[in-house]
């Protein structure tokens, strides 16, 4: 029999310890909150996607996130313009409610301007405008509470990449919940796609230093992507990635737009595809890199767009429209959920749902309360990834308010009710679809559904005036055309 010496006792106590120590570790692992990445591309139509049913466009990576996981048919934008969506994701708001209706004009784009004190509060409108509209912010208020401020409360690291397009300097992502912020400022586009990333006009030298002469932006955002989630792997985190591709300037990598070119498309939508490549290169590199830290299968991915399709480089069809109208093809958007063990691989939903169901789905998912001092708009749809069968509340309407003049015939709001479908333009011209029926939007039934639309119009007033929503009114100096 042999003597127990020191030399073994300490052996064993080095064993006994570091046993100890990875099972602590993988106990730490198996209740580790999950990850959450959100992805919110910018101008993304809803058949920019091979997922979605397209034959054009190349979306390997994300057309795998969709068969992973669920992808919803009747995802739509609070907005059919940028900033307004944007907002609503991160505070679980509609645009009507927290007064961000329209798109942020970045500090450049008002003249002598510059920073006021305070947002805007008078209307505004010219004499051959016949509705005086509500003013647009220059930001989102730092008292709305964002779905990063909630998780960074509850210890997750947070970090916005790519756009923002909420507010001038003391309203970037710093100060309204992230911990690290890459490339978010007041610009609703880059200045060009390819490093130094310079525009006669503005650039982007405090966002994205230049590293890499004609480095793509898109791959560069996504390369960041990695670096956050390399770095924090011991930690939960929010990602807030929003890549400001496919956004104008339409610009590609050559060789990446000749692959589309050779199949007769016009010049500018072969580069809008080479676009529409980088984002699934993007989610591509994010999805290897969460694969690589086994990190994968702890994570919510949501992938989401903040406003249809701009016309001329996409196409939306079968949808009406696009980017900026308030048809399907202005609102209606892709949206995948990806999470193991929660999303059934593989499925499909058709129960309509909006950008504002974002915060509260996220914060059921990490087991955070959501504001209980404010009026949230959004459901947990976390019900829906679990059973794509299951149907939301019974008494839901979606609604959209764009009180301003973007295209003809004016100001608009609209009200989703099952399939029903109504426009109310603020200059007297109403518009009744039913979209089970009629996708396309393409036979107002007004005039032959009397009944459904008063229904419809009562439920829309009821609406905004919860909200608390500034509607446009009659301007008093309107000075009408001469015919």
């Amino acid at each position: 029999m042999k003597t127990l010496t020191i030399s073994n006792v300490f052996t064993i106590l080095s064993l006994f310890c570091c046993f100890t120590i990875l099972t602590d570790l993988a106990e730490a692992a198996e209740n580790k909150k999950p990850n959450v990445v959100l992805i919110l591309v910018d101008d993304m139509g809803w058949m920019d996607l091979s997922c979605q049913g397209s034959d054009y466009y190349k979306t390997p990576h994300i057309d795998k996130l969709a068969a992973e996981g669920m992808r919803f048919t009747d995802a739509y934008a609070a907005c059919s313009v940028c900033s307004p969506t944007r907002a609503a994701v991160m505070t679980g708001r509609l645009p009507g409610r927290i007064g961000v209706t329209d798109w942020i004009r970045a500090r450049f784009q008002r003249g002598d301007i510059g920073t006021p004190e305070a947002n805007p509060t008078e209307y505004v409108g010219g004499k051959k405008q016949k509705l005086l509209c509500p003013p647009n912010p220059y930001w989102l208020e730092h008292e709305e509470i964002t779905v990063a401020e909630l998780l960074q409360h509850e210890g997750y690291k947070t970090c916005h990449i790519g756009k923002w397009h909420l507010g001038d300097p003391d309203w970037y992502p710093l100060s309204q919940g992230f911990d690290i912020n890459i490339g978010g400022c007041d610009l609703g586009q880059p200045p060009s796609y390819f490093d130094p990333y310079s525009h006669p006009r503005y650039s982007f030298e405090e966002s994205f230093k230049p590293r890499k002469k004609d480095e793509f932006l898109t791959h560069r955002e996504g390369d960041e992507a990695k670096q956050f989630i390399r770095a924090n792997k011991e930690n939960s985190f929010f990602l807030s990635y929003c890549p400001y591709a496919v956004h104008t300037p339409i610009q590609a990598i050559d060789e990446v737009a000749a692959k589309y070119r050779k199949e007769g498309k016009k010049e500018i939508q072969a580069k809008y595809a080479a676009l529409v490549e980088s984002v699934d290169d993007a989610v591509g590199m994010i999805v290897d890199e969460l694969q690589s830290q086994k990190l994968l299968d702890n994570t919510l991915i949501i992938f989401t767009s903040d406003n249809g399709g701009l016309k001329g480089p996409t196409d939306n069809t079968p949808l009406r429209s696009g980017k900026g109208y308030a048809y399907e093809g202005g609102i209606r958007v892709p949206f995948i959920a990806r999470w193991p063990g929660v999303v059934p691989a593989g499925t499909v939903s058709h129960e309509p749902i909006m950008s504002i169901d974002l915060l509260p789905t996220i914060c059921e998912a990490v087991g955070v309360s959501v504001p209980d001092d404010r009026a949230i708009d959004g459901v947990s749809l976390l019900p829906l990834f679990k059973n794509e069968s299951h149907q939301l509340e019974d008494d839901r309407v979606l609604t959209w308010h764009f009180p301003h003049y973007r295209h003809a015939p004016g100001p608009y709001s609209i009200i989703r009710d099952g399939d029903w479908k109504l426009i109310q333009w603020y200059e007297g011209k109403k518009e009744l679809y039913n979209l089970a029926d009629d996708l396309s939007e393409s036979k107002d039934l007004s005039s032959e559904h009397q009944e459904q639309l008063v229904k419809l119009e009562q439920k829309l007033a009821r609406e905004l005036k919860q909200q608390g929503a500034k509607l446009p009114k009659l301007n008093p100096e309107y000075d009408p055309p001469t015919k």
